[in-house]
């Protein structure tokens, strides 16, 4: 399973143009909407987005021809955010910077195409910070109209499920499984609104389990469910699942073993770690006592004129815990023979 479930439920369930298609429509302006060919939207690939973007980006682009009677091209960047973050339109119009300056070393001299960005997002609460470059400039500096229109103009377009109620989200024409995935997404982290407002979802898990690739689709879900309710509520969360049938139950008994068998993992991971940590300081502290020893055998040979110690000696330091060959060290500076360093 993920670490990052939300990326992974959003892409599961946008990725493919279609559904990306259907959920666009739904969002963009009716003037924006007439304009795009949809039947030519198409992904694009990593490769289209530089490295510097890469590491910041994790969702969705895609492109489609423009009905202007010549060929023109327009970009949608789909985002989604699970946390308000106050410098997305400065984030939205970096990203779009990269994909001009990737556009045009492809295509040298071309108009450059329009990009918009689409921020699906279920922060809880609602969207409540910026949503243009505008809001991020100072109350006295958008209060100069002469000095504003001199500065780049970027918004994005939010689709705020925070604000959307069941009945909204049953309205649009999107297929069961990007249906369910809004709807987790806005209320899987709440098991309370979750649980609530189960039964309301079930007829669209049935439609879901019952139709083609539907199983694999429920149990994406089932999964991110488990991932993100906190597991005082999984029981709970089953005994929901559980009616809708015994194919539901069998997606709830695999997630179960793949918890299971994540959570031994963790642990023997764990384990390892701290098994490393406490070989390194065995290790440490069996390094420390082998210097003393030796510092002690050559202080003695030096002291006393030996070629080598004598075996019995040679046994006595090697079986001196640490406090013993401390004793022995202080000895050796005074000492007149070696036996009285020896000295019980």
């Amino acid at each position: 399973m993920t670490a990052r479930p939300h990326d992974a439920l959003f892409k599961s369930a946008f990725e493919a143009p279609a559904a990306a298609t259907a959920l666009l429509r739904a969002l963009l302006p009716a003037a924006v909407r007439e304009t795009i060919a949809w039947d030519s939207l198409g992904a694009e690939t990593g490769s289209f987005i530089d490295s510097a973007l890469a590491d910041r980006h994790s969702d969705l682009l895609f492109s489609a021809r423009l009905r202007t009677g010549e060929p023109a091209l327009l970009y949608v960047l789909l985002e989604h955010q699970s946390t308000g973050d106050a410098e997305m339109p400065l984030r939205g119009l970096s990203y779009q910077v990269r994909i001009w300056e990737r556009f045009l070393k492809r295509h040298p001299r071309a108009w450059l195409p329009p990009i918009l960005t689409v921020v699906v997002s279920h922060v809880r609460g609602g969207w409540r910070t910026s949503r243009s470059l505008e809001d991020m400039l100072a109350p006295a500096v958008r209060a100069m109209p002469g000095l504003v229109a001199l500065m780049p103009r970027f918004s994005l377009l939010i689709d705020d499920l925070a604000h959307l109620s069941d009945a909204e989200l049953h309205a649009r024409s999107l297929a069961a499984f990007q249906k369910l995935a809004l709807w987790l997404l806005r209320d899987a982290r709440d098991p309370v609104r979750l649980l609530s407002s189960f039964e309301r979802w079930a007829a669209a898990m049935l439609e879901l389990l019952e139709g083609p690739g539907g199983f694999a689709s429920f149990a994406t879900l089932v999964a991110y469910m488990f991932r993100v309710v906190d597991p005082v509520h999984r029981e709970t969360l089953r005994a929901k699942i559980k009616p809708l049938g015994p194919r539901a139950e069998e997606v709830i008994m695999t997630i179960a073993e793949q918890l299971i068998e994540e959570g031994r993992e963790q642990g023997l991971e764990k384990g390892r770690e701290q098994g490393l940590e406490k070989g390194l300081e065995q290790g440490l502290e069996t390094g420390r006592l082998e210097g003393r020893i030796a510092t002690l055998r050559s202080l003695l040979r030096f002291k006393f004129k030996l070629q080598t110690l004598e075996p019995v000696y040679e046994a006595r330091l090697l079986a001196a815990p640490p406090s013993v060959l401390d004793r022995y060290l202080e000895r050796v500076l005074t000492a007149e023979s070696i036996a009285a360093v020896f000295e019980d």
